[in-house]
């Protein structure tokens, strides 16, 4: 799987650090097309332009997931970084909704109280079948132009491949 990348050295932190400022940082699956239709879902309601992303098949994404000694998983679980604190599964999408436009916050405050090993048994559904659903690609999707800067594994001046 090829996924496009910022190298460390053009990031100007050490080997191991990935720095993020003080937006919270979505990672997703970069070949799964759910998740590439859910970042640009994300993105559209993200008028603030909180969020930032990286692909869990890329560098920056291997790198965040070892900052916060998390291995378990990874592909199958969208995961958000906020305030310095892994979130997985249902409660990664939660957090996200409650910080987009519009009515989605009311989705946090609605099923917040649903139990996690409900709320994660119906992630995993649907995660466990997402490749079958709706579909695969053979590289990690490249954000257009517009949305570059906001993608910790992109850099702004790179072009997407042909």
């Amino acid at each position: 799987m090829h996924c496009r990348q910022v190298h460390v050295s053009d990031t100007k932190t050490p080997a191991r650090t990935v720095k993020h400022e003080s937006h919270p940082v979505i990672l997703f699956d970069g070949v799964c097309n759910l998740c590439e239709f859910s970042v640009q879902f994300i993105i559209r309601r993200d008028r603030d332009a909180q969020f930032r992303f990286a692909s869990l098949q890329s560098e920056t994404g291997q790198q965040l997931l070892a900052q916060h000694d998390y291995a378990d998983d990874t592909l199958s679980s969208v995961l958000l970084i906020e305030d310095g604190v892994l979130y997985r599964k249902s409660r990664a999408a939660l957090r996200i909704a409650r910080r987009l436009d519009r009515l989605w916050p009311v989705f946090y405050y609605c099923l917040y109280w649903v139990p996690d090993s409900i709320a994660d048994a119906l992630y995993d559904l649907v995660g466990s079948r997402r490749y079958r659903w709706f579909g695969k690609k053979s590289a990690c999707w490249i954000p257009d132009v517009k949305h570059r800067h906001r993608f910790l594994d992109v850099r702004a001046d790179e072009n997407p491949l042909p």
